[in-house]
C-alpha cells in the first residue's frame, strides 16, 4: 500500500533554466513531478512532524549558498546529479536546527541536485556526454524551506513554506 510522502526541500529559485531544461529533456517524468531542488530532510527524519514544524516556525536562519561541482552519474550509471562541493556547514547546521531534540540523531546528508532520477529515467553514455557540455550554475543561494508532500504517483505539492530571517 502506497502512502503519502513528505520532505523538506530547498527549491531552486535562481539559475533554474539550464537545470530545468536538462530535466525536461532527459527525465520528463521527474520534471512533471517536482521542480529542481535540494532535499533538506527526508521523510524518515521528520517524525514527529509537529515537532519539526514547531522548530521551523521558530527558526531564524540566513539564506545559505551551496557550491556545486561537475555532474556525476549514480545508481549504476542510470542517474545523474550535481553534487555539492566543500563541507556545506551552513546546510548541515540548518538541518541540525530543524531536527534538534528529535529521537534520532541527524545523519549527515550531502546536498545535491538530481538531473535524472533512476526511478523514472535512465542515463546513457550519449546523454551524459550531452549533459556535460551544458553550462550549469556553480553557486546557488536558498532562502526558503518548503514542506512538501506527494500522494502516490502525483506531483509534489507545497504544504507550508518558511523563509530565511537574517540573523
Amino acid at each position: 500500500m502506497n502512502k503519502k510522502r513528505i520532505q523538506l526541500t530547498l527549491f531552486i529559485e535562481e539559475h533554474t533554466a539550464p537545470i530545468e531544461k536538462i530535466r525536461q529533456e532527459f527525465n520528463p517524468e521527474q520534471y512533471k513531478l517536482i521542480k529542481s531542488h535540494v532535499t533538506l530532510c527526508r521523510e524518515d527524519e521528520l517524525e514527529p512532524l509537529e515537532t519539526v514544524r514547531l522548530h521551523l516556525r521558530k527558526l531564524s536562519f540566513a539564506p545559505i549558498a551551496i557550491d556545486f561541482g561537475a555532474v556525476v552519474r549514480f545508481a549504476d550509471g542510470k542517474g545523474v546529479l550535481i553534487p555539492a562541493m566543500g563541507d556545506n556547514e551552513p546546510f548541515q547546521q540548518l538541518r541540525a536546527l530543524i531536527l534538534q531534540s528529535l529521537p534520532e540523531k541527524p545523519r549527515r546528508h550531502e546536498p545535491h541536485i538530481t538531473l535524472i532520477h533512476p526511478r523514472n529515467g535512465t542515463c546513457t553514455d550519449a546523454v551524459f556526454e550531452a549533459i556535460q557540455t551544458r553550462q550549469l550554475p556553480r553557486t546557488i543561494q536558498f532562502s526558503r524551506i518548503s514542506l512538501i508532500e506527494q500522494e502516490p504517483d502525483a506531483p509534489w505539492t507545497i504544504v507550508e513554506e518558511f523563509g530565511a530571517n537574517w540573523l
